[in-house]
Parts: structure tokens; C-alpha cells; sequence
């Protein structure tokens, strides 16, 4: 139980570290795509999901019903893009509509496939809890698109981590700004004038 507790202050001090950094460094991403991340467990999927929205360039992320979550997984890129807390997911989906975003679910099965599938330029994906999936049901969004990610194996669903990454690799497959356009940093430019620990 102990070295749990401890385990879950070293989380603390890593993610408000983090914050701090994020507050003063992150900008956003070079393309129109966010990330809402509906109640996932505060463990490593949110820092892998950050590290893909950091190597695809994602706009911003935002965290509905999260208070807080591990940032070491993310290898960094907490510090770089900027994210959102809301108490929950309506919150988060009125802010997003009203800026003009359409809103994506994945959901197994159930439709339109995300590879045959056009995606508006100003989309939101939004991905819910590794087991017990969104916290809210699609039916009071009915604006929301389901999109499913194919697949043919026997699993009923892939990692969110993963998930997050194949729907990011086809929105810049399908919107993707030139290379030169975005800002791929080396070791040494990030940490030039900068506290390291």
C-alpha cells in the first residue's frame, strides 16, 4: 500500500512539473486536428497519446473528467502541446462546437470507416476509457460521428494509444501541411537555454 502511495505522489510531482513547463513552452500544433481524451486511466496511455499528438503536430489536446495523469511515457512532449482540462465531456464538445469542430468517436464496428472516410479539416477525435470506453452516451451527441478503425484479427478493439496514432497518421495523410512547414526539434534545440531534469 505504501509504495502505491508513493508510486501516486512521484505521478503528482512528475505532472505538475509538467504543467509548469507546459504552461511556459507549449504552442500549438501546425494542424487543425485536437484530441479529446474522455477519462482515460491516468497511466501511460495519455503520455503516448501526447507523444503521437507532438510527432503529427495536433493542435492541442483536451482532457475531459482527467484530474491528472503520468507524464513520463510522453518522453517530453507534454512540455510542447498545450492542453485543456474540463470537468467533463460537455463541456469540452459545446467549446469545440462552438469553434467550428466536428467531433469523431471510435467505436468497433460501428461506422463509417476511418480510412474511406473524408475528414473535415477542423476535426476532434475523441477517445474514451481503455475498458469502459466514453463516458457519455453517443445518443445525447447525435452530431457526433462514429468512425471505426478496420481490423481483422480476432481482438475486439485496439490500444487507444494505438488507436490515437492511426487516426492521426490518415488526418495528416489527408490534411497534412509540408514537412518544412513544421519544426522538428533535435535534443540539443530543445534543452539550449533550458533547465533540464
Amino acid at each position: 500500500m505504501a509504495r502505491r502511495r508513493n508510486r501516486y505522489l512521484d505521478m503528482e510531482s512528475r505532472y505538475a512539473r509538467a504543467v509548469r513547463r507546459n504552461l511556459v513552452s507549449a504552442r500549438p500544433g501546425i494542424h487543425s486536428c485536437i484530441l479529446v481524451l474522455d477519462g482515460l486511466k491516468p497511466d501511460f496511455n495519455i503520455g503516448k497519446i501526447f507523444r503521437s499528438a507532438d510527432a503529427f503536430g495536433v493542435r492541442e489536446i483536451h482532457l475531459a473528467g482527467i484530474d491528472i495523469f503520468d507524464p513520463e511515457p510522453a518522453k517530453g512532449s507534454v512540455r510542447w502541446v498545450p492542453f485543456t482540462r474540463h470537468p467533463d465531456f460537455a463541456s469540452c464538445y459545446n467549446l469545440l462546437r462552438g469553434r467550428g469542430y466536428t467531433l469523431l468517436t471510435f467505436e468497433p464496428g460501428r461506422g463509417r470507416r476511418l480510412d474511406r472516410l473524408e475528414l473535415p479539416e477542423r476535426s476532434a477525435f475523441v477517445l474514451g476509457h481503455e475498458e469502459f470506453g466514453l463516458s457519455f452516451d453517443a445518443a445525447d451527441f447525435p452530431d457526433i460521428l462514429p468512425v471505426s478503425i478496420p481490423q481483422w484479427g480476432h481482438v475486439q478493439s485496439l490500444n487507444v494509444s494505438v488507436a490515437a496514432s492511426l487516426a492521426l497518421y490518415e488526418y495528416v495523410r489527408q490534411h497534412g501541411r509540408p514537412l518544412e512547414e513544421g519544426f522538428v526539434r533535435t535534443g540539443r534545440e530543445r534543452l539550449a537555454g533550458e533547465e533540464c531534469s
